[in-house]
């Protein structure tokens, strides 16, 4: 439990900003749903999942919220923890204390997935003052958010251990990201993929978590569970390692 005082140390002064941090977490997916489930979602109506047939609104609500895990958790897994280890040299002060170098990862890790959920929570609450989560599986559905922020919080890790600067991570979002934004079906069914890109797109990290979110949020069972949280956590488990592989070769060469 030596990470546990990093992790104190990040939220107390993290909560001093809560409030406004809160704010724009819920914001823009209001923009967001607003734009594609209430203007697109007007000319799409219904559409067919495997859960059945629901209102586009639904079908991409469930999508966009793990897509914000993700972002939330990758955003404070890349700039925020870079700021504390090369910018404000945070951890080379914490280093003094009798803390190992892979209990600050591991802290950094559970603390930009405790942001991630955090912000996710808060859309929750939105979501279920729409009317969006009257028959959803919350706890199961918020458990699943819950692994799939600590997976983005160390893939993340990975592209912090080896950036430079800050305007590496755009090669991160750019070309990691964004793709997996449009091709785990966020926005529209994989099936509508051609069928080589279904076959990659399946085993795309936001994908595994759409595909088990998806039904608990329509209020439905996963056709499939064991195989997909077990790629969660195999993909958690290696990118933690390398990450953290990563972070001690970075520090002993620097």
């Amino acid at each position: 439990m030596r990470f546990w005082p990093v992790f104190m140390r990040n939220f107390l002064v993290w909560r001093k900003l809560a409030i406004p941090s809160l704010l724009g977490n819920i914001a823009e997916p209001l923009m967001w749903l607003a734009a594609f489930g209430y203007g697109l979602g007007s000319l799409v109506g219904h559409i067919q999942t495997p859960s059945g047939n629901v209102p586009y609104l639904n079908f991409v609500a469930s999508g966009y919220i793990c897509m914000s895990a993700m972002n939330a958790a990758s955003f404070e897994a890349l700039y925020s923890v870079f700021s504390r280890m090369s910018v404000q040299r945070t951890w080379d002060g914490i280093l003094n204390a009798p803390i190992l170098l892979e209990d600050i990862v591991m802290a950094e890790m559970l603390w930009a997935a405790f942001k991630a959920v955090f912000s996710v929570s808060a859309i929750f609450g939105v979501m279920a003052l729409m009317g969006l989560l009257e028959q959803a599986h919350v706890l199961l559905a918020w458990c699943v958010l819950l692994l799939a922020a600590v997976m983005f919080s160390a893939i993340a890790l990975i592209f912090n251990a080896l950036a430079k600067g800050y305007d590496f991570f755009t090669y991160y979002f750019t070309l990691f990201l964004t793709p997996m934004m449009f091709l785990s079906g966020v926005f529209f069914p994989r099936d509508q993929l051609p069928h080589w890109m279904q076959s990659v797109a399946q085993w795309l990290p936001l994908s595994l978590v759409i595909d088990v979110f998806r039904p608990l949020f329509l209020g439905q069972w996963p056709p499939s569970v064991a195989l997909p949280l077990l790629a969660i956590l195999g993909y958690t488990t290696v990118a933690y390692a390398l990450a953290l592989r990563l972070t001690q070769r970075r520090f002993k060469s620097g």
